[in-house]
């Protein structure tokens, strides 16, 4: 079921070419080599320290890690039209959308390295990101992010703002209670929240084909009477103007929309994820849209080798000054550990 109109209850497939100027089509190309790079860090510094062999629990960043790597046009596409006013929250997997969202790079690494200058002085870690700033939040918990973002976007209804709320989700949280609960609500109280599906095609090693009857998250929109969009191809210009859409209609006070991005996961769903079940792995290289991007913004005569090596430097000045500062940082006094903490 395929329209072109954009009427609650309507299905809008892949939005194709869409027209948008020079200058914004390179900050696309450049928010997403951001997001890139810091990732790239992130891998580097992670497993840095790990063997011999692979030891989750040693080095600078302990524990699980998961990165954006091949997912930064949703980011891109998405946050392009959010403010720092604006609220978002995301999943487990969240680098990509807090730096597009604005997040202070420093603050941000320096929480991810355990360390006091963080953005909870070290106490979340990278899967628990809070950002008063940016009115960012995240959570390893799937679907969490929905609730809230209904209570964010409740609070900015009452409050007469066009502020919104953007909750981003992977695939595998479609099936659960809270984001059908959610998006319910969302259209019965005409809230000004955007859902974003993000489909990378694996709930960690389980297929998409294997846990969701629907081919398009899209269609579930249908049900709760409010306009759905699937974007193919990991789009970001597709992804951009679906997203102007529905933060537009959110914005206006017409109420909740709901767009969902087949993306690409291009490494595991952790970090050591040996990823045997994913028959397509050779493959998933090719795929990798900031290359992609490139070449198309090339053709097009927005890019050349110059401001390619400038886009690539400034990522990367940036990324590790965030990394030398984080790392810099003390770590948190074990004699403040029942500190910010609820008795």
């Amino acid at each position: 079921m395929t329209t072109e109109t954009e009427s609650p209850g309507s299905v809008r497939a892949d939005s194709g070419q869409q027209h948008l100027d020079g200058a914004t089509r390179v900050g696309l190309y450049e928010t997403m080599v951001l997001c890139r790079t810091f990732e790239e860090a992130i891998l580097r510094e992670y497993h840095a320290d790990k063997g011999p062999g692979f030891d989750i629990g040693k080095g600078l960043i302990p524990g699980e890690m998961h990165l954006s790597a091949g997912q930064e046009p949703v980011a891109a596409g998405v946050c392009a039209h959010l403010t720092t006013d604006d609220a978002l929250t995301a999943t487990h997997r969240p680098h990509h959308l807090a730096i597009a969202h604005g997040m202070g790079l420093r603050a941000m690494a320096a929480e991810i390295f355990g360390r006091e200058t963080g953005l909870g002085r070290g106490r979340g870690g990278h899967m628990h990101l809070f950002d008063p700033a940016t009115h960012f939040s995240c959570s390893g918990i799937v679907a969490e992010g929905y609730p809230p973002a209904l209570g964010q976007a409740f609070a900015f209804k009452r409050q007469g703002t066009d502020r919104i709320a953007v909750a981003v989700a992977g695939e595998g949280a479609s099936n659960s209670g809270a984001f059908h609960e959610s998006i319910n609500l969302a259209a019965m109280w005409t809230l000004p929240v955007v859902f974003v599906v993000e489909d990378n095609d694996w709930a960690i090693s389980v297929p998409r084909d294997a846990a969701t009857a629907v081919k398009s998250n899209a269609t579930r929109a249908v049900a709760y009477d409010i306009p759905g969009e699937r974007i193919e191809g990991n789009d970001v210009e597709a992804t951009w103007a679906a997203a102007k859409r529905a933060v537009a209609r959110a914005r206006a006070g017409e109420g909740p929309s709901l767009i969902e991005v087949h993306t690409l996961r291009l490494w595991g769903h952790f970090e050591g994820d040996a990823q045997g079940y994913r028959p397509e792995l050779a493959e998933v290289p090719s795929y990798d849209p900031i290359p992609r991007y490139e070449q198309i913004l090339r053709a097009a005569g927005l890019l050349d080798d110059d401001a390619v090596a400038r886009a690539a430097a400034t990522a990367k000045e940036k990324v590790e000054d965030a990394v030398d500062f984080a790392k810099n940082s003390p770590l948190p006094d074990p004699a403040s550990a029942t500190s910010y903490v609820f008795a």
